[in-house]
């Protein structure tokens, strides 16, 4: 439901702010006074282009803005996800919302972040249906129809539409796999044989995981191998002091000596003695290592050339296959996994092949079901709304329902699409609605179509001009038509007729001042003896006219 629609500088309205209930909420004013901007104003919450002079006159902007109920399970919906995420957690609330600049620019947004123009027609093309002489004309469009047809047939025929649309979703998904199966067979072949040679390069070197460090540390030590000796044994014989003992270890040992010789005198000085003995110690044993070490080392050119051709044959694997060494191991399993699936590609054509068929048969017989409910819907539907729209000024008029086969044979949707057909006049024949049908002609159709449960169930209907050309006991019909469809949805409707007007829920009338600069007009919600009076001067009564004012009230008074 939309709850609020404000308006700022958009053509005579300087501001406004239009507080909408549930029900049927008119619009009214003399002609010219101004009524048209809710009109431009909703064609641009819906997405539509910014017509030339929109801007009120001196203003450098003009600004809509639409605050709507947010309809629960939205945001479950994929294609809203993303332009719902802008909303705050827990918010109730969709605002929309669309700046036009006085040069023609207009930027658009959701929730008062910025979006894009095809952002709001995706949102209000669910929250909205608008009906009249210039906007959108959803009435028109096919697949609006189609849906009406599939909504008059009730459960049972939404039970077949979801049926065959299941159907419809495996069919394609099988036949999707089937066709890139079969395109590939002459590739087959030659995917195998890349998949088996990089399978088999790989396997032909078996790299480890951690294996390229050690690689590394060994390459070094074979590369540095005589720098390594030299000077291990080096620092070996200056700890050691080599054949002649006067090493760093002799040293300590004679220091050692002389400490024991006067141990027991002193604490502290037997203190120091242990830890120059410790040192000793150490020297030795450390010696000794650097022995075994200048013993073990030595250059071996064979093993560093291997090491050298090993580690260039994981380089080169890394830098096929994805840089590092677990990226090679997980391409050859996905190797394995893709000849795996490309061997057994014959049966699983076999396979797909049957699953097809079986499902064509299904979609078959879940369209012929869909159609035959369609026919029953359709010749259900033109035969309520012919004999309705006699009631709404177009005697004889009489619509039509033309179930066509689709060219390419079955869609998403069924075997067939829906015209509407409409012979405004006995004589005439029928012709596509988008032809025939004007906008207040048209808005009637729809009126007729809500009311057998068939139009748009959850969207705001938005009807411009709707009583154009009628007057007396129609005019008085299609109010009483609109108060009707107003039971169960949100009804916006700018008449002209004190019939129409005087059964709302919510009235606003439209007043335009010529006595400034730049012509005014205000928007003003009318409630109690200001609403006799609005009723009053669209009877075309003067104001001191008691009988006019007398019908009026009687006519407020009749839309309880």
């Amino acid at each position: 439901m939309l709850r609020e629609l404000r308006i700022e500088n958009l053509l005579l309205i300087e501001r406004a702010e239009l507080q909408l209930g549930p029900g049927l909420n008119v619009l009214t004013g003399e002609t010219g006074a101004g009524k048209t901007v809710l009109a431009h104003s909703l064609d641009l919450l819906m997405g539509g282009k910014a017509k030339r002079g929109i801007v009120r006159p001196g203003a450098s902007e003009a600004w809509v803005e639409g605050v709507f109920g947010l309809p629960t399970g939205w945001q479950d919906d994929r294609e809203l996800s993303e332009i719902l995420e802008r909303l705050p957690a827990g918010s109730e609330d969709l605002v929309l919302g669309r700046r036009v600049s006085a040069a023609g620019r207009t930027t658009a947004f959701v929730g008062g972040r910025a979006a894009s123009a095809d952002d709001l027609h995706v949102l209000t093309e669910r929250l909205l249906a608008f009906y009249g002489q210039h906007e959108h004309r959803r009435l028109t469009i096919s697949s609006a129809q189609l849906a009406m047809v599939d909504g008059s047939g009730g459960p049972a025929q939404s039970r077949r539409l979801s049926h065959y649309r299941e159907i419809w979703g495996r069919h394609r998904e099988v036949a999707a796999e089937l066709y890139e199966l079969v395109n590939r067979d002459q590739a087959r072949e030659r995917d195998l044989d890349l998949h088996r040679f990089e399978l088999d390069e790989i396997e032909a070197v078996a790299p480890q995981l951690d294996e390229k460090e050690g690689l590394d540390s060994e390459r070094d030590r074979l590369r540095h191998a005589e720098g390594l000796r030299l000077a291990a044994l080096d620092a070996a014989e200056r700890l050691k002091g080599g054949d002649t003992g006067e090493g760093a270890s002799g040293d300590l040992a004679q220091a050692s000596t002389g400490l024991g010789s006067v141990r027991g005198v002193d604490q502290t000085l037997d203190t120091l003695g242990d830890r120059v003995e410790s040192l000793l110690l150490e020297i030795e044993d450390v010696g000794v290592e650097l022995g075994i070490y200048v013993d073990a080392i030595e250059a071996d050119p064979e093993r560093l050339l291997a090491i050298e051709e090993r580690l260039d044959l994981l380089d080169r694997l890394e830098r096929k296959h994805g840089g590092t060494i677990g990226k090679v191991v997980e391409h050859a399993e996905w190797c394995r996994a893709e000849i795996d699936r490309l061997e057994g590609g014959e049966s699983r054509e076999l396979e797909l092949r049957a699953n097809l068929d079986a499902l064509t048969a299904e979609l078959e017989t879940a369209g012929s079901d869909l159609t035959a409910g369609r026919q029953e819907a359709a010749a259900k539907l033109s035969s309520i709304v012919t004999g309705e729209l006699a009631d709404l000024s177009m005697a004889g008029a009489k619509l039509e329902i033309e179930l066509r086969p689709l060219p390419d044979g079955a869609g998403p949707n069924g075997a067939e699409t829906v015209e509407f057909m409409l012979a405004p006049n006995p004589g005439i024949a029928a012709q596509p609605l988008r032809d025939s049908a004007s906008g207040g002609e048209l808005s009637r159709v729809m009126l007729t179509l809500a009311g057998t449960g068939s139009g748009d169930s959850e969207r705001t209907l938005v009807f411009d001009e709707i009583d154009a050309g009628i007057g007396g006991n129609t005019a008085t019909a299609v109010g009483d038509r609109l108060h009707s469809v107003a039971r169960d949805r949100q009804v916006i409707a700018i008449t002209h007729l004190p019939q129409v007007a005087s059964r709302a829920d919510t009235h606003f009338s439209v007043d335009k001042d010529v006595g400034t600069e730049t012509a005014l007009a205000t928007v003003t919600r009318l409630e109690g003896e200001p609403l006799v009076e609005e009723i009053r001067r669209m009877m075309g009564a003067e104001r001191g006219d008691e009988a006019a004012t007398r019908h009026a009230r009687e006519l407020v008074a009749s839309r309880r």
